[in-house]
């Protein structure tokens, strides 16, 4: 049962209404020949937050001069070759779909607006070539743009004006809540107290709501409240989070193997230790300055001198004093920046910028076979609907593939997206009778401005309370887009039943042949899009042992945890349907490792230069390392796994007799962390043994 709308639904809907209709009434009055093309643009920008809003419409903007650009370029270039332009448009949407897809953030609207502007402004004037010029298409294109950009400018004036609702509250209350889960955390992890089984934290629910703010805080620099002067410190605070999540975790898993070993509980020092750094992150901004400083100090006191006969346990110490000390870094960082939001929020511009750059959206994931099938899809539905109109000379064809390249593209991004064009489908036939009936009987009854408002107000401020819902949206979008589409015709001089009923079949053709080659070249495999991200990640960590420059362990932790973030609802979903039963590379606990091992070979490859001048070498076990993880891809790591270890310890023992400084420290403590991740199931490291392992392999040398 669908529910009544409430009152941020309603007022969602007049303003769409409000810029909807005054977009149609600019159009009027300045002349554009196409005036119903401005209120249909407006309610397609249209956002519940006015900075989605205001970006939607920069980027659409820029899509469509592109689009326009194109249009003008390609007509005249082939209008003598009508096989060869059915291709062309078809290739260029899927160009523009590809990619779109290859970036996650708003800006992929503007390649997407690119592909189909073309269609929109390019194909309904191709119905009569008699009189087609260079200047025609050119005044065509320009027309296209004005309407559309008309009808963009006065959606983004209404929602940014009008009661705006602005992104910055959204954007913050999450991004509170994420630091209260993660506090949250580090008092469960550190004092092994338990969390509060009402508000459970969830380390895959984390990494989601990480991402999701990455998403939404694009926003950012277009929104209505002061957050928006603090854009790039929102960012990095989301950074430090990501950087949050494999610390945490890796210090969990180490206080679970010492409070569990054959010597017993960690000492009163160490526990006094932890209890005090969770009793500081519990305060959080209100905390003294002085108080990270003087737990850094407890930490390096705390952290044991590692020597050639150090043990296991000593490493492991050695490694979670590392880790409490980014800890103790990191949140300093969160709270440090969470004051400069307020700030910000105040008013008041922040003192200076974050101590540290924010990582690029660049870094995060995308998926290049999923965007290149579904590029593929959308080109042969446009380009086949295209040759299907041409070789049937059905003047009212052109909207097969219009709407053909437009659905590809709409809901490309969905790992399943055929479901959802069926619902588009059915909803695009069930609109027919409303579209008639304003086409036909209430525009042509309709003999002033004023008029035609009362005509649209029932429908469109009814249906638009939910447009602003994502659950009712996505049946709501074809039925009112497709009737204000049709009342194009209106402007075209076609508005009688027979331009309708075929403009109808011919969308239903173009809609039919979305779902048809989307489902044709999109196949949904939830575990064949999993294992493909796990390896992905898996590559990501291959490549680190060849680098030759260290990446930003930021930046590293940004691309892993993003990933997790991906996976996780995949995993979820893949269990629900019963298609994997979860093998290793599908865990996401054992992604989680993987992470960790990524972060400490790239804390290893910043070390390595200082190591190698004191005669450590450390690049042949990152050569393994890597080694390992393509042999992993190809499912045949299992056999190297004994000489890797070896491997490992020998290093270990290297470090571990070597002259004592902050990096050997540090170089055993990554090592040390690589070796409890890589194989948790392993003897412990003995120094013994080790070093029998050393005199075999330079005998064997």
């Amino acid at each position: 049962m669908i529910a009544m709308p409430d009152r941020e639904a309603w007022i969602f809907s007049l303003k769409s209404f409000i810029g909807a209709m005054l977009a149609l009434y600019l159009s009027f009055r300045l002349g554009l020949p196409r005036p119903f093309w401005a209120p249909l643009t407006a309610y397609v920008v249209a956002q519940p937050i006015a900075g989605a809003v205001r970006s939607k419409a920069l980027y659409r903007v820029i899509g469509t001069f592109i689009g326009a650009l194109a249009t003008v370029i390609f007509i005249p270039t082939f209008i003598n070759y009508s096989v060869l332009m059915c291709l062309v448009f078809g290739v260029w949407i899927g160009f523009c779909l590809y990619v779109s897809m290859l970036d996650r953030t708003p800006r992929a609207y503007a390649f997407m607006l690119s592909g189909y502007s073309v269609a929109l402004i390019a194909l309904p004037s191709l119905i009569d070539v008699s009189n087609l010029s260079i200047s025609s298409i050119y005044d065509v294109a320009l027309a296209r743009v004005e309407e559309i950009t008309l009808g963009i400018t006065c959606s983004a004036l209404v929602h940014s004006l009008v009661f705006p609702k602005g992104v910055g509250n959204i954007v913050l209350t999450r991004l509170d809540q994420a630091l209260k889960d993660a506090r949250q955390w580090v008092r469960s992890v550190l004092t092994e107290s338990k969390i509060d089984p009402d508000n459970p934290v969830d380390l895959n629910k984390l990494a989601q709501i990480i991402t999701e703010l990455r998403m939404m805080s694009t926003h950012l620099p277009f929104d209505t409240s002061n957050l928006r002067w603090t854009a790039n410190i929102v960012r990095a605070l989301q950074d430090r989070l990501s950087a949050l999540v494999p610390i945490l975790s890796t210090i969990e898993d180490r206080l679970g193997v010492l409070r569990n070993s054959n010597t017993g509980m960690l000492s009163r020092e160490w526990q006094k230790l932890m209890d005090d750094i969770a009793d500081w992150a519990a305060i959080g901004v209100e905390n003294e300055p002085g108080d990270a400083i003087r737990l850094r100090k407890r930490i390096d006191n705390a952290s044991p001198v590692i020597v050639a006969d150090s043990h296991w346990e000593d490493m492991l110490l050695a490694n979670l004093a590392a880790e409490l000390y980014r800890l103790v870094d990191i949140c300093e960082d969160c709270f440090d920046l969470r004051r400069q939001i307020n700030i910000g929020l105040s008013g008041t511009m922040p003192p200076a910028e974050p101590r540290k750059t924010k990582v690029s959206t660049t870094t995060l994931h995308v998926d290049r076979r999923v965007a290149l099938s579904s590029a593929f899809a959308a080109t042969m539905a446009t380009s086949l609907s295209c040759l299907f109109w041409v070789i049937s000379g059905w003047p009212m064809g052109f909207c097969a593939p219009m709407m053909a390249g437009m659905y590809s593209m709409f809901f490309a991004t969905m790992d399943n997206p055929v479901p959802v064009l069926k619902v588009q489908f059915l909803y695009t036939l069930l609109s027919t009778p409303v579209a008639g009936l304003y086409l036909l009987l209430f525009l042509p009854s309709a003999h002033s401005f004023e008029m035609m408002i009362l005509v649209f107000a029932p429908f469109l401020l009814w249906f638009g309370t939910y447009l602003s819902k994502p659950a009712t949206m996505i049946k709501v979008i074809p039925f009112m887009f497709t009737t204000l589409a049709t009342l194009t015709m209106f402007d075209m001089g076609s508005a009688n039943m027979t331009s309708f009923i075929n403009s109808q079949v011919s969308q239903a053709i173009g809609v039919g042949m979305a779902v048809l080659f989307t489902a044709l070249f999109r196949i949904a495999n939830i575990e064949a899009i999993t294992r493909r991200l796990v390896k992905t990640m898996w590559t990501d960590i291959s490549r680190l042992g060849k680098a030759i420059r260290a990446p930003s362990v930021m930046e590293v932790s940004v691309r892993m945890v993003d990933g997790i973030s991906l996976l996780a609802p995949r995993l979820a979903l893949a269990r629900k349907n019963g298609a994997a039963s979860e093998p290793g590379y599908l865990s996401a606990m054992n992604i989680l490792s993987d992470l960790r091992v990524g972060l400490n070979m790239t804390r290893l490859l910043r070390l390595m230069p200082k190591l190698q001048r004191q005669g450590i070498p450390v690049h042949p076990v990152l050569e393994d390392l890597s080694a390992f993880y393509e042999d992993r891809m190809k499912d045949d790591s299992d056999k190297d796994m004994p000489v890797l270890l070896d491997k490992i310890d020998t290093t270990l023992y290297q470090l571990a007799c070597s002259h004592h400084n902050i990096q050997q420290n540090d170089a055993i403590a990554a090592l040390a962390g690589i070796r409890r991740d890589l194989f948790p199931d392993a003897l412990p490291y003995s120094p013994l043994t080790a070093s029998q392992k050393e005199n075999d392999y330079g005998k064997a040398a």
